[in-house]
């Protein structure tokens, strides 16, 4: 029994938190992975992006709230979401029209582009704030679990409960299937071809007759969608604050460049292994230790780090891949 109540607390403490969360960091990643592939540069307002679309979602989600509009046991802000989406799309298809274009026509240096993302990073965190302000805002209804501790304990009659929050199962699922949706769209259609072929070379592209601002736009079209989609589960799944989405930046860049910046399939596996070892090495495992072995007292919480430390697990990660491995698990810079 005691090992049952060992794996119990595992699957509810470490897994099924990585879990969700390397989903939401996986989205967010590939946001990241896909600009780089194919413009060439690294989103510094990728974070701020996501920000925004959430906070537009989460206006719209209590517009149908207070309609009496719902979708029963799901969260409101899912029928929310397109409205999201499609404002973000509107902002980054302007923003990229406004700044990018002109270093884009200049064949500027990548580092331009990044300097001239961060300048619009501080111009999306200042949007977003002025929209919904700085507050913490919770914009999760419906059922609040789909299994819950007090259920479980009693359906197995083991003494370590398991809690399955609603949007930590929608955030695995609706990311499963945004990652299908893409790779099919990415590899079976001719849009989705010719942003690849664009990646892999852009002048042999050009001179195959792919129209480069079509693949611009589709790309920071799809780009919005995945932070608008991930911003919105990150802020159902914990709770939703502007300088929140700032801060993730760093995880979601660290699992973009451990998979492989520009590879899709890296974004998604760098994800999960950024999440995973953040919520294993901060969380203190000596309720698992009592389980395994009764008789032995430890001194401490046998935490590695403290959870204010968990951005520091995304920085040594990414320091370390970018000494011994630069371009990845998965070896990056192609879409």
């Amino acid at each position: 029994m005691d090992i049952l109540n060992a794996i119990v607390a595992i699957l509810n403490f470490v897994v099924i938190p990585a879990a969700a969360y390397g989903a939401q960091l996986a989205l967010g990643a590939l946001g990241v992975t896909l600009i780089y592939g194919i413009l060439r540069f690294s989103n510094f307002a990728h974070g701020d992006t996501m920000a925004f679309g959430t906070a537009i979602t989460i206006l719209v989600t209590w517009a149908l709230q207070a309609a009496g509009i719902g979708l029963g046991p799901l969260p409101t802000a899912l029928l929310a979401l397109p409205v999201g989406i499609a404002a973000t799309a509107v902002l980054v298809l302007l923003t990229d029209r406004a700044v990018y274009r002109f270093y884009r026509v200049q064949k500027a240096a990548p580092i331009i582009l990044v300097m001239a993302s961060v300048g619009v990073m501080f111009v999306m965190n200042g949007l977003t704030r002025l929209v919904i302000g700085v507050n913490e805002q919770q914009f999760a209804d419906g059922a609040r679990f789909v299994i819950d501790v007090r259920s479980f304990r009693e359906m197995t009659g083991l003494a370590e409960g398991l809690a399955l929050k609603t949007t930590q199962l929608l955030t695995v699922v609706i990311a499963a299937l945004v990652v299908w949706a893409l790779f099919w769209f990415l590899n079976r259609t001719k849009s989705g071809k010719a942003m690849r072929a664009y990646s892999d070379n852009e002048d042999l592209a050009l001179l195959s007759g792919i129209d480069p601002e079509k693949v611009v736009r589709l790309t920071w079209i799809i780009a919005a969608s995945l932070a608008t989609i991930a911003g919105v589960l990150y802020g159902l799944d914990k709770a939703f604050r502007p300088f929140n989405y700032f801060q993730i930046l760093l995880p979601i860049f660290a699992a973009a460049i451990v998979g492989g910046l520009g590879n899709p399939l890296g974004a998604i596996a760098g994800g999960f292994l950024v999440a995973f070892s953040e919520v294993a090495i901060t969380y203190p495992w000596l309720k698992i230790a009592g389980y395994l072995a009764p008789g032995w007292q430890p001194e401490g919480l046998l935490q590695l780090l403290g959870t204010e430390y968990k951005f520091a697990v995304s920085f040594v990660i990414l320091i370390v891949v970018l000494l011994f491995r630069p371009t990845g698990l998965f070896r990056g810079k192609s879409v």
